[in-house]
């Protein structure tokens, strides 16, 4: 669900800017360009491979592509291990390996039923914990944003309001850094949401605001993720694990302006194509407050539900940049 970090540039290039949190991009973007790990070309085998390999054999191809990305992401091991630390302490070489493994191991099976459940009909079994906080936040059927972050498979949490209770979803999204595999993805979007949904990518383009406002008044949901601040825009800062960090401006704004709560929501994997969506408590921006003031309070209420999350599943939390030196 997303603005995985709405980079206005991402599209334009290896040489575009990238979000603060986003993953780096060395060499090797420059030198394989649709052949790199975000490129259309592994877009493509991936979906075939699922389409392919028979279900008893999955678990082994899926392994070997873990083994192959963990030994040839070095910058994406060094931050994940770093990242990590902030949570779970300092470790020595070999748990920092078993670490950063389980973090690739995580991603690559959240991504695999990703595709699955945008491009087949296998039965995914999805649970969800504290249930009641969705209907206290959506009585009335008024608006709500629904905000999550790079934890787990985010992207089944925006799903469940449009097929349990028909209720309009806006999904926004960050573009993919490969045009080719933008035009992809947005295909494979489209194909599964038969209107349900309405994705929105952010590509700076000022009229996105003012969709998502008109959308949360007439009660619409926008689903979109809150743990990175585009790039060149404004920014809270708040703690993470008792460090800086940086959450995007824009939540906490349309949120205030629509009058409508941020309900954090994160999608835990819990084993094969089983999922568990958890709800935490509504977040108000008080509109009697200042509009920093009450902006900052309310991001600093998301960060606290980050880190909880990220504390509960500390493998699923998906950074791919260092966060502090």
């Amino acid at each position: 669900m997303t603005g995985r970090a709405a980079d206005s540039t991402a599209s334009a290039g290896p040489g575009a800017a990238r979000p603060p949190h986003a993953p780096e991009r060395g060499w090797s973007w420059r030198l394989l360009g649709r052949f790199h790990i975000t490129g259309i070309f592994w877009y493509r085998v991936h979906g075939f491979i699922l389409r392919v390999v028979p279900e008893p054999l999955l678990e082994a191809v899926a392994a070997c592509f873990a083994a192959l990305f963990f030994v040839c992401l070095r910058r994406i091991r060094s931050a994940v291990a770093a990242n990590l630390e902030a949570v779970l302490g300092p470790c020595g070489w070999r748990e920092r390996q078993r670490r950063i493994f389980r973090v690739i191991w995580s991603f690559g099976w959240c991504m695999n039923e990703r595709t699955e459940r945008l491009t087949t009909d296998r039965p995914f079994v999805i649970e969800t914990e504290a249930l009641d906080l969705w209907h206290e936040a959506t009585r009335g059927g008024r608006g709500l944003i629904l905000i999550t972050a790079h934890i787990g498979n985010y992207e089944v949490g925006s799903m469940m309001p449009a097929q349990k209770e028909g209720r309009r979803v806006h999904l926004v999204r960050e573009p993919e850094g490969d045009p080719e595999a933008q035009a992809y993805v947005k295909g494979v979007l489209d194909r599964f949401s038969q209107h349900r949904f309405e994705e929105h990518f952010a590509t700076g383009d000022p009229s996105l605001g003012l969709a998502l406002l008109a959308a949360l008044r007439r009660g619409d949901i926008v689903a979109l993720q809150g743990d990175r601040p585009r790039t060149a825009a404004p920014a809270i800062p708040v703690r993470l694990f008792g460090r800086r960090f940086e959450l995007p401006h824009g939540p906490a704004a349309l949120a205030r302006v629509a009058g409508v709560p941020m309900l954090p929501v994160f999608v835990f994997r819990e084993g094969r194509r089983r999922y568990r969506i958890v709800f935490r408590p509504p977040i108000e921006v008080e509109r009697t407050a200042p509009r920093e003031t009450s902006m900052a309070r309310a991001m600093e209420q998301v960060a606290a539900e980050i880190e909880g999350a990220i504390r509960r599943e500390p493998y699923q939390w998906f950074c791919f940049r260092r966060l502090w030196p």
